[in-house]
């Protein structure tokens, strides 16, 4: 790990007795900023290494997720894992103070191996270079309920209604419960070390992601059925699978339309231009 500006830290900080900190203290966080081994058709459309360096509405895509987890009063200390050629950025739009952690291939796999390199920073907080719609606001509400919810590991959803509701334009992947469907807002929380198990869980079955059948059978036929066939709600749901993995996992259901809205097409860089540019106003 390469430490290219550092901050005090906050993980010397007092935790509780039960070796969580405390609701009201810091998370540390992990951004993910490397390109895949296959290449990223929008960042070769761009002709820049790494979607995280795509400009959008004046400002790069990771410039400006850093600005909003600097303005955070819930974040700590800030690692970027896997960027490449990013001193021009970091001289010319003014980042906070971050550190330099070398990808691998996936998200997963990078995420585990800076967890190996530097252990003991939970909570640690994940994000992407390419959620450019974040908000200091999302951060805050997002690391206060992880860190309150009591589960080892946490992520965001949000509900399909609010983001229609505001951006019925946008099309998300979502995932169907028997409540509703949601989709990922590329927000995690890495709450406890009893959830690197769901990371190295995660790890292999980034082998299978073209393959739903493989994952599955990784969870084992008979959750698989339950979670497929039977369609429990949002909460039964992770319930079974913290079961299966023997960790507690929990949603946290936001209610910011925008944070379930990353930069994966041409058709969302437009769309996240368009949102930026009126907030602007």
């Amino acid at each position: 790990m390469i430490a290219t500006d550092t901050k005090p830290t906050e993980s010397m900080k007092k935790t509780s007795e039960t070796g969580r900190k405390e609701p009201s203290q810091p998370v540390e966080v992990f951004v993910l900023a490397g390109a895949r081994s296959s290449g990223d058709p929008l960042a070769e459309a761009h002709d820049v290494p790494s979607k995280a360096h795509i400009q959008v509405a004046g400002q790069s895509m990771i410039s400006r997720v850093l600005s909003a987890l600097g303005q955070s009063s819930r974040t700590d200390g800030i690692t970027i894992i896997g960027i490449k050629e990013h001193e021009p950025l970091q001289a010319d739009e003014g980042w906070p103070p971050v550190t330099l952690a070398a990808g691998a291939d996936g998200p997963a796999a990078s995420v585990y191996g800076a967890l190996r390199e530097e252990p003991g920073k939970e909570p640690v907080l994940v994000t992407t270079c390419d959620h450019a719609l974040l908000t200091p606001e999302m951060i805050d509400a997002f690391a206060k309920q992880s860190v309150e919810s009591g589960a080892d590991l946490t992520l965001a959803l949000a509900r399909r209604e609010t983001i229609e509701a505001q951006h019925p334009e946008t099309k998300r992947t979502y995932l169907r419960f028997g409540d509703g469907a949601y989709s990922s807002c590329n927000l995690f929380c890495i709450v406890t070390p009893k959830a690197h198990r769901v990371v190295e869980f995660w790890r292999d079955a980034e082998e299978d992601r073209k393959r739903p059948w493989r994952i599955a059978w990784r969870f084992g036929i008979g959750t698989a059925l339950r979670l497929l066939i039977g369609r429990p709600n949002l909460d039964h749901a992770f319930a079974i699978l913290s079961k299966r993995l023997g960790v507690t996992i929990r949603p946290v259901v936001l209610p910011f339309a925008e944070a379930a809205i990353d930069v994966d097409t041409l058709q969302d860089l437009a769309m996240v231009e368009q949102i930026l540019r009126a907030r602007s106003k």
